[in-house]
């Protein structure tokens, strides 16, 4: 359906592209992958004839339609409807329904035998192209993305970017062109709508490229994996974790040739050096020159998994208790988000905030942070510092430090050395941490302010949708650091892969109230599909889920008072025993029986103690 042979393009003296290939074959469904800056998102430009090739050829047949969906229409603006600027995808029955508009009015003053023969025409026409159902359809895709049925006469130009986004989405899907070409499609879209999009990409009968850093997305959707790494084209078959076992073993076999190889380069050096001088050798010596020059090199193995070591500095411990939500309320208007809920957080949470668009993730986030008014108490615990990332904190980066000096502006007590190890974590090797922060792409500044956020001594982080525009390799990384970061955390994302991997409880809003899962992201999901499946009806009741598996409310503020008046009355209890115990060593040894019996009493007395408060501690834990 469409080759790409000996494909070449340069960014200045930079090779993109040379002599790469790839063909895309009917009803293929190709994952397009590689770090950031390697070409992604050029190669889909030039497939969609936006960039001319340098050379090599791309070719299509007569029948490949394209649509291109790309991160450039997030700023397309228009009065008209978002249910209208959906439908343009349907431009032929337009234009029919308008031509039978015009004959229908004609006809409500001039009856005529040939209107009456054009107008069956044009509407077995528009029968034919479906055209009565056009409407339904945009509405089912639009409201699949996430839009509610209210929002669809609203204007498109009073949507944020990322809803402008599904917009065109929508457009691009009731196209159905022959290949789709997608630029991290599920960047704006929350978990529900990403759901919906991996059914109808799995169910899509045309040809699909996408570019994706979701890889729960791309095992879901896609059946092969093209990885663009130095300036060329690899197709595996598959998804994304068979590339990931496949990729293993060609990397063991290259990795096996590349030291054969050396080997071999190693022992020739070697010969010529010893018998160059030899009269008796010059033909041996001359021919192994020249074996050399015609070598035709293995490159090496490059290491993309990158091992992370961050040593988290914390100037202060905090208490227990990190932050108390009491009876919070929050709306916009007649929109209400939280209605008198109540949550605890903890010393050692990590908590990942997740649900659909809307629900109020990001404005709970903010009432964490205390950023936003709310109707209620909100009360950080002892020696809490925090530290709050967020998309729109990129643009405060200073564009005209350097990366390095980025990272001395927040005054870390690290050195120049350790703040150029931490930038290596991220990526930025050797002489790139003298980079201006104004030649960094969105991906790059993305990484300096994490980078930023880590190493801000804070023993509290809130992340909000900390993966956008970071590649699987800087996906990892982030992980890696959490899962070594000693603190406090609630992150905001819809990266399934990412959420799996650094939290051990999940937060949610429902029916205006927070809500915990006690577990992680997987044992959610698992209790999430049960719940679905087995919601009461009034034909029958179901068994409750198993205790391991059902959320728990958010402790209170009361509730966590309680706690930790509890733990402070057993430290007193234990302590007491100890000494009770002491003391009937210097008793028993002094051979003092009457103040060793009383002794025994008192001993009986605070293990009861201790039994009894023990048990009202861990009701309430």
């Amino acid at each position: 359906m469409l080759s790409i042979s000996n494909l070449n393009f340069y960014f200045g003296s930079r090779a993109l592209y040379e002599g790469a290939s790839l063909h895309i074959k009917p009803k293929t469904k190709i994952g397009l992958i590689g770090a950031n800056g390697t070409g992604k998102s050029t190669l889909l430009r030039l497939i969609s004839g936006e960039y001319t090739p340098d050379g090599g050829t791309i070719s299509k047949s007569g029948d490949c339609t394209i649509g291109f969906l790309n991160q450039d229409l997030l700023s397309y603006q228009t009065d008209d409807s978002i249910l209208n600027v959906a439908m343009q995808a349907f431009e032929k029955q337009l234009e029919l329904q308008k031509d039978i508009d015009k004959v229908l009015h004609k006809m409500e003053t001039n009856y005529e035998d040939k209107d009456i023969d054009l107008l069956a025409k044009l509407q077995e026409d528009f029968e034919r192209l479906d055209g009565y159902t056009i409407q339904s359809r945009t509405e089912e895709i639009l409201e699949g993305l996430g839009f509610s049925t209210s929002d669809l006469d609203r204007p498109l130009k009073l949507f944020s970017g990322g809803w402008r986004m599904r917009v065109m989405l929508a457009k691009l899907l009731l196209q159905k062109p022959a290949l789709l070409l997608l630029d991290e499609p599920t960047n704006h879209l929350d978990l529900p709508s990403i759901e919906w999009v991996e059914k109808y990409i799995h169910d899509y009968e045309g040809s699909i490229v996408v570019v994706s850093h979701d890889r729960y997305f791309l095992d879901r959707t896609i059946d092969n994996i093209a990885e663009v790494s130095g300036a060329k084209i690899t197709l595996y078959p598959g998804n994304y974790s068979f590339y990931m076992e496949e990729k293993a073993l060609r990397n063991e076999i290259q990795k096996g040739a590349f030291e054969n190889q050396q080997s071999q380069i190693r022992q020739t050096e070697r010969f010529i050096e010893r018998f160059k001088a030899k009269a008796s050798k010059a033909r041996q010596v001359q021919s192994r020159v020249k074996a050399l020059d015609k070598i035709d090199i293995i490159d090496d193995v490059i290491d993309e998994k990158a091992k992370v070591n961050f040593k988290f500095n914390f100037g202060t411990e905090p208490g227990r208790f990190i932050l108390f939500l009491e009876h919070i309320s929050k709306a916009f208007g007649e929109k209400v988000i939280l209605k008198n809920t109540s949550a605890t957080i903890n010393r050692g949470d990590k908590i990942a905030l997740i649900g659909a668009n809307g629900k109020g993730k990001s404005t709970l986030l903010r009432i964490i942070s205390g950023t936003e008014q709310i109707e209620g108490e909100r009360r950080t615990g002892h020696n809490v510092i925090e530290s709050f990332f967020a998309q729109h904190q990129l643009e405060s980066l200073t564009v005209e430090n350097t990366l390095i000096d980025e990272l001395k502006a927040t005054g870390t007590t690290k050195t120049e050395m350790e703040l150029r190890s931490v930038l290596g974590c991220f990526l930025f090797s050797g002489e790139e941490v003298f980079k201006k922060i104004k030649v960094l792409s969105g991906g790059e500044k993305s990484r300096v302010a994490l980078a930023k956020v880590l190493i801000s001594e804070a023993n509290f982080l809130l992340l909000d949708e900390p993966t956008n525009h970071l590649d699987m390799q800087s996906v990892n990384i982030l992980i890696q650091a959490l899962q070594q970061y000693e603190g406090t955390y609630v992150v905001v994302s819809h990266d399934r892969y990412f959420v799996t991997n650094i939290a051990n409880k999940i937060w949610y809003i429902e029916d205006h109230e927070i809500k915990e899962y006690p577990g992680t992201f997987d044992e959610y999901e698992t209790w999430m599909a049960t719940r679905e499946t087995s919601k009461p009806s009034a034909a029958k009741t179901i068994s409750k889920p198993k205790p391991e598996l059902a959320p728990v409310e958010a402790k209170t503020p009361n509730q966590a008072k309680q706690i930790e008046k509890l733990e402070a009355e057993i430290m007193v209890i234990e302590n007491n025993i100890a000494s009770i115990e002491a003391q009937m060593v210097d008793l028993a040894n002094a051979a003092d029986y009457t103040g060793l019996k009383k002794l025994e009493a008192d001993l009986a007395t605070e293990k009861g103690k201790l039994s009894s408060t023990t048990a009202s501690w861990e009701a309430l834990i």
